[in-house]
């Protein structure tokens, strides 16, 4: 884990009085004030301090990454960073992110911290700065518009209230796809039942990514990263993830993640099909078994997202039940020519 060596800390002469924002130094509390400030502005996908360690735990070393707090008076009042992505590792191309608490929007607090991020970006020549926001944040969406983003793509989160679910429609379906020679293993059955499963998995999981709609060209991690991502997750359910087989080959997937902070709701993470065993129905007949999962282990609800002109999969997620929520928007800044 990468971490800045000096606080740095600098007054804010146009923003409230007491302000100042100093680098992100990677203590228990410096954790601890970024994750609450995050959580009072995204309640709805609450985080813990061990997500975000173990998150920092696994991030490759090459991708850059900066981060601060914006304090008054030393109480933690917003945070920003600027970094990498592992799916999206383009030179010149960085994230933007930042978070105010909602009683302190509004101040000033945002374009310093907005400031700070950009000017400590400049030395490293970046071509392509990109960010994300749900587009029910006003505030926000017109924050990034007035300093040059612009949306790109979109994305909708949309969930199932599991309890609701009505299992009548889809009756048979499952067993129709496996009576076509598909079956559908737990991961943790294929733990227990191939040894190449970490390959086999890692192989299925580049290839059905490859085809996800993405605001930038995507790029496979290293198989040993993958592993340590999937592998060794606080929210891995080796139960809930199902994988699609044609006899030994892993044709297609659907993922159910835990978060520490949500025990009555899981999140849908990569569902998809190899290409050529596509409009056969092992997308719903997977989604059918997360949903399975779901109802037999008292969760009440499922989020997942999808790119907004994914219809395949949007409207599988709509069949289902699953209700769109407000989208999230990618947004770009271009800095400089491509040419």
């Amino acid at each position: 884990m990468s971490q800045t060596s000096a606080t740095n800390a600098a007054r804010v002469p146009t923003a409230p009085p007491g302000l100042s924002i100093r680098d992100f130094i990677g203590s228990q509390a410096d954790y601890a004030a970024a994750v609450d400030v995050c959580n009072a502005v995204f309640p709805e996908y609450p985080e813990s301090v061990e997500e975000w360690k173990e998150e920092d735990e696994k991030r490759p070393a090459h991708l850059q990454r900066r981060r601060w707090l914006a304090e008054i008076n030393g109480q933690a009042v917003g945070y920003a960073s600027y970094g990498q992505s592992e799916w999206m590792d383009h030179p010149g191309v960085f994230t933007f992110f930042a978070a105010v608490l909602p009683e302190r929007q509004g101040q000033g607090i945002g374009r310093a911290l907005y400031e700070t991020v950009m000017a400590a970006l400049a030395p490293l020549d970046p071509r392509r700065v990109r960010a994300r926001c749900r587009s029910d944040y006003a505030r926000s969406m017109r924050f990034l518009a007035g300093r040059g983003f612009v949306e790109d793509m979109r994305d909708w989160e949309s969930r199932l209230n599991v309890p609701g679910f009505n299992p009548t429609p889809f009756a048979g379906h499952i067993e129709r796809v496996t009576a076509s020679g598909i079956t559908i293993a737990t991961l943790r059955d294929l733990i227990a039942g191939d040894p190449e499963h970490r390959r086999k998995l890692y192989e299925l999981d580049v290839s059905v990514t490859r085809d996800v709609p993405s605001p930038e060209p995507l790029t496979a991690p290293s198989p040993e990263n993958y592993e340590r991502r999937v592998f060794e997750s606080r929210d891995l359910l080796p139960e809930g993830y199902f994988v699609a087989l044609d006899g030994q080959r892993y044709v297609g997937l659907s993922a159910l993640w835990k978060s520490d902070e949500e025990p009555d709701t899981l999140y849908v993470g990569l569902t998809g099909v190899r290409r050529e065993y596509r409009r056969r129905g092992i997308a719903l007949a997977l989604k059918l078994r997360t949903i399975e999962y779901a109802r037999s282990h008292g969760i009440r609800t499922l989020k997942t997202w999808n790119e907004a002109n994914n219809r395949a999969m949007l409207s599988i997620n709509e069949a289902l039940g699953f209700v769109k929520q407000p989208a999230w928007v990618s947004l770009v800044k271009r800095l400089r020519s491509e040419g």
